[in-house]
């Protein structure tokens, strides 16, 4: 998948400071508005890092759980704010040690199935890290959070998740990388929240049990501290070498209007699956 990750022009805009203190939901929306000019031909394939405070991204099943709102009393009492996206997948731990990266594509420029859309995020996570390339392994870890087929692994520990987003023409490749701290903590996290949102009830859909031996850190697989500036560099120094023209910066003022419409569509889903909890 090496032929996606070289372009002429590589557009690179860096969310990990700023986007801090900013919800969530804001980089849904920054990453629907990319969907759509990419997929229009108005920007070239572009690549988002973003990192937000103490946060957890709940999906629909999530918030379908039969004591969801006492899940959620439970997160904030931890210090977390709970976050419901309108799409799949389940909870995800974000904090200020999680790098997340999004690449956006067109669809134009090629046939880009799903897998091949997974291979191109794995493809770049082992060129940003060739100490450990060869041990990535990319299947499901069972008793991870949020657990799917392309769950990015060393030695059986999960340090990584990999989920798309396909509107407009547009391709959303995103992943959320445990850079710094504990693996295991932000796992104990989730299975905390699945213990008190569903309090042993039977249900239709089958949470996963979530084992915190089975997650780790980047920095705890390298055995050395890495911390989220350093890979920032490291991606950075990856598209530079990997394109003739390294565009960077944040939305021009014409494409802000897109973004403020899908803010604003982000934001209201969000609110009716809140109201409804």
């Amino acid at each position: 998948m090496m032929q996606y990750l070289t372009q002429k022009t590589w557009r690179y805009i860096d969310q990990s400071v700023s986007g801090i203190d900013r919800s969530p939901l804001e980089s849904f929306a920054a990453d629907d508005t990319l969907c759509h000019l990419v997929g229009a031909g108005l920007s070239p394939v572009t690549v988002r890092t973003w990192v937000h405070g103490s946060s957890v991204v709940m999906g629909i099943q999530d918030h379908r759980l039969p004591y969801v709102q006492a899940g959620m009393d439970l997160l904030t009492s931890r210090g977390y704010h709970p976050i419901v996206r309108n799409s799949g997948g389940l909870a995800v731990v974000l904090d200020e040690g999680v790098l997340n990266i999004s690449i956006v594509i067109g669809e134009a420029a090629g046939s880009i199935d799903i897998n091949t859309g997974y291979d191109i995020m794995v493809d770049l996570i082992k060129g940003l890290f060739p100490e450990i390339a060869s041990r990535i392994e990319a299947y499901e870890i069972v008793g991870s959070y949020c657990p799917g087929s392309y769950d990015l692994s060393v030695d059986g520990k999960k340090f990584a998740g990999i989920a798309q987003r396909r509107i407009r023409g547009g391709i959303a490749v995103q992943i959320y990388l445990s850079v710094e701290g504990s693996g295991g903590d932000r796992a104990a996290l989730i299975r905390d929240f699945y213990d008190v949102a569903l309090q042993q009830e039977q249900t239709k859909f089958e949470y996963p049990k979530v084992r915190p031996e089975v997650m780790a850190s980047l920095s705890e697989i390298i055995g050395e501290p890495l911390t989220v500036q350093q890979v920032n560099a490291r991606l950075q120094r990856f598209l530079y070498e990997h394109s003739e023209e390294l565009r960077m910066g944040g939305f021009e003022q014409d494409e802000m209007e897109q973004y403020l419409y899908y803010l604003q569509r982000v934001f209201d889903r969000n609110k009716k699956l809140l109201v409804q909890s």
